[in-house]
């Protein structure tokens, strides 16, 4: 059984979707906070229920050398054990397929996906986390089943996410479920550029049948999808896209 102490673990924390899922789950749970930007963890924190009793993780998710490390020095310190993983860390380059590179690429590999692979493999093992860890949720994206010009390597990170999220949900069955959330249009600093630019937004106001989410609308299903409310649900792709991929009239 999850100890007294465990947390929940919300990696991209320090903005975006993930601030928004770490104040909607600091009302019932202790967090640890991840992000690359202190100044924004620290606003994360003092944005959250009881600031005090939530821990800060800086680190770059870019640099998987010393991730290990770096994590398991914090639970250590703060006697933490974590009961919940989101992993909602995200970085996206808007470059078509020629001006790609390798080390493009692998950044944003690094970011979406094996910095997950990571962490996750860090918390199975019991010296570490002993058998607290229940439940394992990625914040994906609906383009990970669709394609978008000049997005390949983020659809392709997304898609990489989810393919390794039903394989756990097999294998860590049935003491641990896993999940994900695929997102449409929400205003978030990653998704800035589009909302900046009118021909998209307009786009978007007339593709998405409920209209632009907000990242609260992320958060409360995520908070669903850890909760005991969920206990028969593993292995799926949850979209929370306001109708978009439903919609395919032609306007």
């Amino acid at each position: 059984m999850p100890s007294s102490d465990a947390c929940i673990l919300v990696t991209g924390a320090s903005s975006g979707l993930g601030r928004a899922i770490a104040i909607q789950l600091s009302q019932t749970h202790r967090m640890i906070l991840h992000g690359r930007s202190l100044n924004g963890l620290e606003a994360t924190r003092a944005a959250c229920l009881d600031p005090g009793r939530h821990l800060v993780w800086n680190h770059d998710l870019n640099s998987l050398d010393n991730l290990g490390t770096s994590l398991v020095s914090r639970l250590v310190a703060a006697e933490a054990r974590v009961e919940s993983f989101i992993h909602c860390a995200g970085t996206v380059k808007v470059l078509p397929v020629r001006s790609t590179t390798f080390q493009i690429a692998q950044g944003l590999l690094n970011v979406n996906y094996l910095a997950a692979v990571e962490i996750i493999n860090l918390l199975l093992k019991k010296r570490i986390n002993q058998d607290n860890l229940r439940n394992i949720l990625f914040i994906s994206s609906i383009w990970s089943n669709f394609g978008s010009k000049a997005h390949a390597t983020y659809c392709a990170s997304k898609a990489a996410l989810d393919g390794y999220m039903r394989a756990l949900a097999v294998e860590l069955a049935p003491n641990i479920r896993v999940n994900s959330i695929l997102p449409g249009a929400i205003l978030t600093s990653m998704a800035a550029i589009g909302f900046q630019d009118p021909e998209i937004l307009a786009k978007w106001e007339r593709d998405y049948p409920l209209g632009l989410g907000k990242p609260e609308d992320v958060a409360h299903m995520a908070a669903f999808l850890v909760s005991p409310e969920a206990r028969w649900i593993t292995g799926q792709q949850l979209t929370v896209d306001g109708g978009r991929t439903v919609n395919m009239s032609l306007r």
